[in-house]
């Protein structure tokens, strides 16, 4: 059993890998080139992403329950010939209308594949001393993601254009994911709780108290990951500058998962979770002041970065400590939901907000929103 384990969380660390580099980072690479071609605006051709990504939060607490009810096998290789099938539609847009239809399927085939649907495998195959190695390996490889296909999606499009680019990723994603999900998952079921288990256990205060934490803290994450780069720009630092400290938040997302594994060795996951993020609300309250200058700014963003994959962590090790893991993927699922509103929807407000009051106020509501989301996970803690 424990080799079988070994092999699924192998399989699942490149099928992360691969997903997230298709079927999200990849967007940024071809929204100039489609923006043209299909005679639309940045923001028109933008919103299709998120409109993606809000179908992944929608059918998330479905595919939840499904994930708890059949397993993950079926599920993940279906999902993922959804994903190559959308890919090669994708390549064949001609208007707007079809460009958001087609991501709405890549949303759904996301909500199938991606983390959610990944972590409800590890739990139900690892018991609680092996499962946050478990996870680590999965999340340490997958993040990478994006230092692999942004620059590999670029190299595709400047030589053959963008069609041809989703084209090779769509295929090359169904020859890699599609095998590796029907081969290497296994099912394995155990005996659910009592009928209401899962609606009360949402009803219940430690509940609401992570659902505030991820949704407040997956809002400030997603404000800076978006907004980082206008912002430092904004500030007088050149747009080379920028992008490359805002490259760092992926390589400390993995030094930040690894420091945060660790601790949770020696003390509640929910404490470690929680002094991270309340360093990412300094680093937040930081910048405005000393970003200026670069020691400044490159101080501001590794303080930052460092927490900036955490969540990810965080968020399936206190679930399936806390409650029964036979609902694992039906409680991430309705956990998820929110938090994917929040991911989708708070950068357009911080964006709407720097326009009107500047970016030092929405830095300000970024470390507020840390802050909180650490009180909200001190306070799950002491319920514990």
């Amino acid at each position: 059993m424990i080799a079988r384990a070994g092999q699924m969380v192998a399989a699942l660390a490149v099928t992360q890998t691969a997903g997230y580099g298709v079927l999200y980072y990849a967007y940024s690479v071809f929204l100039p080139p489609m923006r043209v071609e299909l005679r639309a605006s940045i923001t028109q051709v933008a919103g299709a992403l998120t409109l993606a990504v809000l179908v992944s939060g929608l059918v998330a607490p479905l595919v939840g329950r499904m994930l708890d009810a059949r397993g993950g096998r079926g599920l993940m290789t279906v999902g993922s010939l959804l994903g190559a099938a959308a890919l090669l539609a994708w390549s064949q847009v001609t208007t707007l209308v079809q460009l958001y239809l087609v991501l709405s399927v890549v949303g759904l085939s996301s909500a199938m594949v991606l983390y959610e649907a990944a972590f409800a495998v590890v739990v139900a195959w690892h018991p609680a001393e092996s499962r946050a190695r478990a996870l680590l390996a999965v999340t340490i490889v997958a993040g990478f993601a994006s230092s692999i296909f942004l620059p590999l999606t670029g190299l595709l499009v400047d030589r053959y254009g963008w069609r041809t680019a989703l084209v090779v990723l769509g295929v090359g994603y169904g020859l890699l994911a599609v095998p590796l999900h029907w081969l290497t998952l296994r099912n394995r079921t155990a005996a659910r709780p009592a009928s209401g288990y899962v609606r009360g256990a949402i009803r219940e205060r430690p509940f609401r108290l992570l659902a505030a934490a991820f949704l407040t803290h997956t809002g400030a994450v997603a404000v800076v990951g978006v907004l980082l780069v206008t912002y430092l720009i904004a500030m007088g630092h050149s747009p080379l500058f920028a992008a490359a400290v805002a490259g760092l938040l992926g390589v400390l997302s993995v030094t930040g998962r690894l420091v945060t594994t660790g601790l949770q060795t020696r003390w509640p996951t929910a404490l470690v979770a929680a002094a991270v993020f309340g360093l990412q609300g300094l680093a937040a309250a930081l910048l405005p002041l000393v970003g200026r200058t670069v020691p400044g700014a490159i101080g501001a963003v590794v303080l930052f970065g460092l927490g900036f994959g955490v969540g990810t962590l965080a968020r399936p090790a206190l679930l399936a400590d806390r409650y029964d893991t036979a609902v694992y993927a039906t409680l991430s699922g309705a956990l998820a939901l929110p938090i994917t509103v929040a991911k989708a929807f708070a950068p357009l407000a911080a964006a709407a907000l720097a326009q009107v009051a500047g970016y030092p106020l929405v830095m300000g509501g970024v470390c507020a929103a840390c802050l909180a989301s650490a009180c909200c996970l001190v306070g799950y803690e002491r319920m514990a």
